[in-house]
């Protein structure tokens, strides 16, 4: 009888969907709780953001994979701001800026709440990324730091995803633009007013 090898996790892949890394494979470290954005999902919202992207200031939070960030730099965007808790996480992102030989892209190991209650230099961003781990109620508190600590300006676009049953609070001035469901996934986009 054939002894089975044992079960090892193991890292995936991103894949970036144009641009100048257009069909890259970009390696993802295997952790608790990260889920990247599907290509179809990924596919969907880069088609709505189609002209906002290049030259654009992008604050990938909850970064995870990084996949978002990375497909707007090959996108020609100015610059990507990468926040992440999980510390092999970050240095994949680190590992693939290094890869891509990025000089734009600041990738900085904290939680999102942390970096978002501080903004000592005033910057602010023209696109952000929220896709929190499910089922922790971070959304709602981001958007109130967001808010709160001035890192967004007028016609910021801002993109969210969250689990279906959940009901997060974001602010009014808000607009809702898009919005698609993938399975129990809402994403959704929006311009602040």
């Amino acid at each position: 009888m054939r002894k089975k090898k044992p079960q090892t996790q193991s890292n995936g892949h991103i894949r970036i969907i144009s641009g100048k890394f257009k069909g890259r494979k970009l390696p993802v470290k295997d952790v608790e709780g990260l889920r990247p954005t599907t290509d179809r999902v990924k596919e969907t919202l880069f088609n709505w953001l189609m002209s906002d992207i290049r030259d654009a200031s992008i604050l990938d939070c909850f970064a995870g994979s990084g996949s978002l960030g990375f497909e707007c730099l090959s996108r020609f965007a100015k610059e990507a701001t990468f926040v992440e808790l999980d510390k092999g996480a970050v240095n994949q992102i680190k590992a693939n800026t290094l890869t891509l030989a990025l000089d734009n892209a600041f990738v900085f190991h904290t939680s999102a709440l942390e970096f978002l209650k501080n903004n000592q230099k005033g910057q602010s961003f023209d696109v952000v990324f929220l896709d929190p781990p499910f089922r922790k109620d971070l959304l709602s508190p981001c958007c109130e730091l967001l808010e709160q600590h001035h890192w967004l300006h007028d016609d910021t676009l801002i993109y969210v995803e969250f689990e279906k049953e959940s009901q997060p609070k974001l602010p009014d001035n808000w607009q809702l633009l898009k919005e698609k469901q993938a399975g129990q996934v809402m994403c959704m986009l929006f311009s602040r007013t």
